[in-house]
């Protein structure tokens, strides 16, 4: 029954929280959220096998694909939207598939989690293969439009992981990779979209931006991938050259511009001393990741 399920208990720590003033609710709700990060350190082992998984199938031409319903839904998408301004990556290979479709990211479609074959129907119609990553969300672990999504993912040959706040979550049994983000009682009973939607945003995080890291796409702490497409992120792409190399705001301006404005090749190009072709090719031949072109470099690699 769901009654019994963690994210539908009552929580002490609430119980009288419309008698409350205003900053004693906003107390009670932070005192909760602080316990969410601390749920999601215990399940740092499974999170980083599942993060090997993602990059693995990244590397060999591979998606990553959440799916969900509601708030578990939009935060997979919201995810997923993330990647490419922040990453420079290209829009199929991270995707967010939620219960209702686009509709659903803006107001509630509460019955399209209801139908397990629409889950099924999604992952067919975006071509999953044995190839790609499918992470079901669901803070309960009961939304059938998941479920069914995953099931047909798993048939399919993928890999197939369960981000869930509920131990008892049926998408367990389905996942290859079961994350369980324990973070208790919501402070209003089932508003999942509290506690445990932010230990799902917080797990999401991580699971694209360690992948993307692995994948180069980050230097130092710096993203060097980022697709400079509007008057902020091209500034921001200037700052990034400059602390990455050491040099002044000019050098990186031209840079920037010499190499095609990419800010990976310029910091190259910097770092390097070397044109914009040489700069790709040494990038290319080492993965994309800076560390290891500069290593290549220096054992005489050139390009």
């Amino acid at each position: 029954m769901l009654d019994d399920l963690t994210t539908e208990q009552p929580n002490p720590a609430s119980r009288d929280i419309d008698a409350r003033g205003t900053l004693e609710i906003l107390r009670i709700i932070n005192a909760e959220d602080k316990k969410v990060a601390f749920a999601v350190e215990k399940a740092l082992d499974g999170i980083a096998a599942l993060v090997d998984d993602v990059v693995a199938s990244f590397k060999k031409g591979g998606r990553l694909i959440y799916v969900g319903a509601g708030t578990s839904g939009r935060l997979g998408v919201l995810d997923a939207s993330e990647c490419p301004p922040t990453f420079g990556t290209d829009p199929e290979m991270v995707q967010g598939l939620i219960a209702g479709g686009r509709e659903a990211l803006t107001r509630s479609i509460e019955w399209a989690e209801d139908k397990p074959e629409a889950g099924e129907a999604e992952i067919l119609r975006i071509g999953f293969s044995e190839k790609d990553v499918l992470i079901g969300i669901t803070a309960c672990g009961r939304a059938p439009y998941v479920l069914g999504a995953m099931r047909k993912a798993r048939e399919l040959g993928g890999v197939v992981a369960a981000i869930s706040c509920n131990a008892d979550s049926e998408t367990f049994p389905i996942a290859a990779h079961r994350i369980l983000a324990e973070v208790g009682p919501e402070v209003i009973a089932g508003s999942t979209r509290m506690k445990a939607g932010t230990a799902q945003k917080l797990i999401l995080n991580m699971i694209t931006t360690a992948s993307m890291i692995r994948l180069g796409k980050v230097y130092n702490n710096l993203m060097i991938d980022l697709r400079p497409v509007n008057r902020k992120l091209v500034e921001r792409s200037k700052g990034i050259i400059a602390r990455a190399t050491g040099c002044d705001r000019e050098t990186a301006e031209a840079a920037f511009e010499a190499s095609g404005r990419a800010p990976k090749i310029a910091i190259l190009m910097v770092l390097l001393g070397i044109s914009r072709a040489e700069a790709e090719t040494l990038s290319s031949r080492n993965d994309g990741r800076i560390s290891l072109a500069l290593e290549d470099h220096r054992r005489g690699g050139g390009a």
